[in-house]
């Protein structure tokens, strides 16, 4: 599993609001998190969509947390923009093995179930004010 460019600029932008603390224009999230501001634009969005962030319109807009940082974990940023996090294509209800008939009858499914269960458990308990300097 690799994590996309797209959820590394969302988990980007989301720290650069945490540690505002408080509603920032786009402009300035993308100059202070690297992310180019058309796609910081457009990551926004969507997480505004999913109800992470707040938006705000106007001459003084901008977009901010839209929960405390402590309630914002990393597992639900990437999966809001990269779906369900999977370590392996078998792992989706979408698959149809070809091996055996059920999945759960399969050690290797079985094997890399219990890891990404581990992995996904460890991403959802890492919130973003766990990422600050001084409160990690």
């Amino acid at each position: 599993m690799r994590i996309t460019h797209e959820a590394d600029y969302a988990i980007r932008i989301m720290y650069c609001l945490a540690e505002h603390r408080q509603k920032i224009s786009a402009k300035q999230i993308s100059d202070e998190s690297g992310v180019p501001i058309r796609f910081a634009l457009k990551i926004l969005r969507r997480l505004t969509q999913a109800g992470l962030t707040a938006s705000y319109k106007g001459v003084s807009g901008g977009y901010e947390l839209a929960r405390p940082a402590e309630q914002i974990f990393l597992g639900e940023i990437i999966e809001e923009i990269d779906g369900p996090i999977e370590i392996n294509h078998c792992l989706s209800s979408s698959f149809d093995c070809s091996r055996v008939e059920q999945k759960n009858e399969c050690t290797f499914h079985r094997v890399f179930s219990t890891i990404n269960q581990d992995i996904r458990t460890k991403l959802y308990e890492l919130s973003l004010q766990q990422l600050m300097p001084g409160d990690g």
